[in-house]
């Protein structure tokens, strides 16, 4: 067969290349951050995953279960209900990767400090590979501290949540190896309002497991709807509760709980997200009775902060692919990547996402101290800050990484359409942007100390950069957030997220990088497209600090 032409100027796969040894920003905040963790074993157990998921095969099982989506079976050939969920082999196979990791389970298995900022590092590359089969991980590692609030149920439960096996069978638990645990809180005319939830629970007396009840109502979105048993929200004679309902009941019998069916969604498309109705369901008691939200809220800001990593992952999964093929892309005779407004563009995207893995790792860090009252009200604050802005932004870097690799960055082969469709995900779950900085004005209201630990974390960077100095004297003296309307409320976030970012960098990071990041975001505006960076930045060193090798 005679050919037309020859196949040439066209990058080569993205593959073998280490994500974890080729990101000298990730290795210098786990070093940063490891504390008493043993930091040769953290960098062991990220230098195996970012090889592994490195390996083409791996990289095509993100594809295929991306290509070949979940199928809901809800009844047998006989009629019989099954409401059982099927994947394609190569689901099973990331998901006992990653449960094989601890992703879902690290900080509660090894209890110490420096193992969350291990834990994000390892989701932080997983989620790289294939975002959408990390969410029934962020949920499993969630649900713990919700469920330690029983002891009848953490008993039962956690040796199995905590298990570094993973059990995709459809059985009671009793015979599993390893669990996992999804989440059902909204319902169709509450959304994010769960107080409007109108599900319903019957106290049926004490069990194995603690208190039991009889569930009945709906939810119209129920995530990971394979798992072992989800939280769930339901109301009492005392109000609003917090429960755990098994798929399988204690006596081994299969619970009520049935799919309707699976949500079509525009991205997100490997995780099964799902509509459930459940009929005297068979659920029990987390924490007490009418105290659901303050119980289910430890799970849900948990998974807040794994929309950060998801979200941070994410954009450096984008940038890489898009410095990858600049370098070898030409045009006009010219690499893309000596363009000087590409490399401005690229550099801008970097930034954007060194300032967000910066603050995701100093979450980490915080989430391992919380036994001192600043760091959980570290926690309780930067949590919807970074959860806003970082989702926020994901998706603007991921738009922009795929612009720069042309109609290489549009089509289906690419993993870049992959990564376009999942971001808008995580600024949605666990409640929109709009939520997040409401949350944050409510969180400044009822407990006035939080600001005071913010300040005193920004203030604690003062003294390196004048252009921070000058940015944070500005915001500090026209910001009261105490007195802020809710029309201002994602105007005052975005000027504390980036402010806290810098804070984090200069403070914890390499200089090169925070002088860069102050330069670049502070004493002008942030507004409009990326690839708007002034002159004097080292734009070059940027990328190639970004993705060392190639």
């Amino acid at each position: 067969m005679t050919t037309t032409h020859d196949v040439f100027n066209q990058p080569t796969p993205f593959e073998h290349i280490n994500t974890f040894q080729a990101d000298p920003q990730l290795q210098h905040w786990l070093k940063q951050f490891s504390a008493d963790w043993d930091q040769t074993k953290a960098t062991q157990l990220a230098k195996q995953l970012g090889d592994t998921l490195s390996q083409p095969d791996w990289i095509e099982k993100g594809f295929l279960v991306n290509q070949f989506t979940p199928e809901l079976h809800s009844h047998d050939r006989y009629g019989h209900r099954l409401d059982l969920v099927k994947y394609h082999p190569a689901y099973h196979e990331l998901m006992s990767l990653a449960i094989k990791h601890n992703i879902h389970a690290l900080p509660w298995q090894q209890p110490q400090a420096g193992v969350h900022v291990t834990r994000m590092a390892l989701n932080y590359l997983y989620n790289q590979n294939e975002a959408g089969s990390a969410c029934p991980l962020t949920m499993t590692f969630a649900c713990v501290p919700s469920l330690q609030q029983s002891k009848a149920l953490s008993d039962h439960w956690l040796p199995g949540v905590l298990s570094s096996e993973y059990d995709p069978s459809n059985q009671p638990m009793q015979q599993k190896k390893g669990l996992t645990v999804g989440m059902a809180m909204t319902e169709k005319q509450g959304g994010t309002d769960v107080r409007a939830n109108t599900s319903t629970a019957q106290f049926d007396g004490a069990g194995l497991w603690g208190d039991r009840y009889l569930l009945t109502g709906h939810k119209w979105f129920c995530s990971a709807p394979m798992s072992d048993a989800f939280l769930t929200l339901a109301q009492t004679e005392a109000g609003l509760s917090c429960f755990l309902m098994p798929r399988w009941c204690a006596d081994g019998s299969k619970n009520t709980v049935h799919i309707q069916r699976l949500k079509n969604k525009l991205g997100n498309r490997s995780n099964a997200s799902s509509e459930i109705e459940f009929t005297q369901a068979e659920g029990w008691l987390i924490g007490e009775p009418g105290r659901g939200v303050p119980t289910i809220i430890q799970m849900v800001a948990l998974t807040r902060y794994d929309c950060m990593i998801g979200s941070t992952a994410l954009m450096r999964q984008a940038i890489t692919q898009a410095i990858h093929h600049v370098r070898q892309r030409q045009v006009m005779g010219q690499l893309l990547a000596d363009q000087p407004l590409m490399q401005n563009v690229l550099a801008d995207l970097c930034l954007e996402w060194a300032g967000a893995l910066a603050l995701t790792a100093r979450m980490a860090h915080a989430l391992d101290h919380q036994e001192d009252p600043k760091q959980q009200m570290y926690v309780r604050l930067m949590t919807a800050v970074g959860k806003f802005w970082i989702c926020k932004q994901a998706q603007s870097v991921i738009g922009e990484a795929a612009e720069c690799m042309g109609g290489a960055g549009y089509i289906e082969d690419h993993v870049l359409s992959r990564l376009y469709r999942e971001a808008p995900v995580n600024s949605i779950w666990e409640g929109s942007g709009n939520v997040q900085c409401l949350d944050v004005l409510r969180a400044l209201n009822k407990t006035p100390e939080c600001w005071e630990v913010i300040k005193e974390n920004l203030q604690q960077a003062s003294g390196n950069n004048p252009a921070y100095d000058q940015h944070l004297e500005q915001f500090l003296h026209h910001a009261n957030p105490t007195q802020l309307h809710d029309y201002d409320a994602r105007s005052w976030v975005s000027q504390l997220a980036v402010l806290m970012q810098a804070a984090t960098l200069l403070q914890h990071g390499e200089p090169f990088w925070a002088v860069a990041f102050c330069q670049a975001r502070l004493g002008r505006p942030v507004y409009g497209p990326f690839g708007q960076l002034p002159e004097g930045i080292d734009v070059a060193s940027l990328l190639q600090e970004t993705l060392p090798v190639d």
